[in-house]
This record gives C-alpha cells, structure tokens and sequence, in this order.
C-alpha cells in the first residue's frame, strides 16, 4: 500500500487537473454537458485511479489502476485534441495541456514497469 498523496504522478495529475478545469471554464455552454463534462470526468479518472490503486492490496492490483489511469490519460489528450479542432482552445494551451498529459503517461508508464 502506498500513500499516493506522496506519488508525484498522483501530484502531477491533480495539478494538471486544476488547469484542466480553468481552461474547460471559458468552453461553450452548449458543452456543459458533452465535451466539458467528458474533459473533467477524464481528468478526475487519471487522479482518483492512482489513488485507488495505491490503496490496494497487492502490487499486481495497483499496476491494473495505474494502466486504467494511463487509458484516461490518452481519452483526455483526444478530447482536447477535438476542443482544439472544433476552435475551443487555443494552439497555445492546447500545446500546453498535451505536453502535461503526456508527461503523466510516461511517469504512469514509469512506474508501471518499476512495480513489475
């Protein structure tokens, strides 16, 4: 078992979280319950699946939220991918937002492989 607070993916997705949430403030209302809601649900995934697989009992458990996590990671890099193409989001905080995603992939990936 692990304390995840102390995880730095687990630091570095929540973080990532926040500036997922103020940029997915300034989207469409029409979007409130579509892509805004897919955007944020897949960020909170990527959080709470470190958390819970750092609460489970075995190794072999953890590693299975960790790739849950890292699943959530590519479905949100899509979806700002698609904010950026429907004119949402800026190039520039598109940009900004895949790099910290893709960071969160390979520490996921990282640790993945340190637990094998």
């Amino acid at each position: 078992m692990h304390k995840f607070q102390e995880l730095k993916v687990w630091q570095k997705a929540m973080d990532m979280s926040v500036s997922i949430y103020r940029c997915t403030e300034n989207l469409p209302n029409t979007e409130k319950f579509g892509l805004i809601s897919q955007i944020r649900r897949s960020t909170i995934s990527i959080c709470s699946n470190i958390a819970e697989g750092a609460g489970r009992n075995t190794k072999g458990e953890f590693i299975q939220f960790l790739g849950i996590a890292n699943g959530s990671a590519y479905e949100l890099q899509t979806q700002i991918e698609l904010a950026y193409r429907l004119t949402f989001l800026t190039k520039e905080i598109k940009d900004g937002l895949v790099a910290e995603i893709e960071e969160i992939e390979k520490m996921l990936y990282n640790l993945m492989k340190s637990l094998k």
